[in-house]
């Protein structure tokens, strides 16, 4: 189940990379697969699968917010809300903290990208990517 979501999760990164975008079918696959994990982990309904749906609302509204005020992408905040269904509440604290650190080297690097090949307008960054690698991290001891 960790295999596909790392799948997954790198398919994101590669598209958000290369056209800026994370479409909705990788988002929905990423939530609807999370009770499936749920399940094969042993979560009981409640409180566990219970929590797990606060974590998500909770993320999900945050990041919404900072989509509304134009500080992040819609593909973001969705992947980042279906994200947290996955893992538990301190779990999720990291990988936002772990994609803050990480976005930060790729707006520099996106921005240095920008200026050296002369691009017009504001760069889009790339934020899923930042978002992919931090989930792929805290995946990462588990899968190996």
């Amino acid at each position: 189940m960790l295999c596909l979501l790392g799948v997954l999760l790198i398919v994101a990164a590669v598209t958000d990379l290369r056209s800026r975008i994370i479409s909705n079918r990788l988002n929905l696959a990423v939530a609807a697969l999370a009770p499936l994990w749920w399940i094969a982990s042993g979560l009981s309904p409640w409180p566990d699968m219970a929590g797990q749906l606060l974590t998500a609302a909770i993320v999900f509204a945050i990041f919404a917010g900072l989509f509304a005020l134009g500080w992040m992408g819609g593909g973001d905040v969705k992947l980042l809300g279906a994200l947290a269904l996955w893992f538990p509440w301190q779990a999720v604290l990291s990988l936002i903290v772990l994609m803050a650190v990480l976005g930060g080297v790729v707006t520099i690097v996106t921005v240095v990208h920008h200026r050296m090949t002369r691009r017009l307008g504001q760069p889009e960054i790339p934020y899923g990517v930042a978002i992919s690698l931090s989930a792929l991290w805290l995946i990462w001891p588990t899968i190996f």
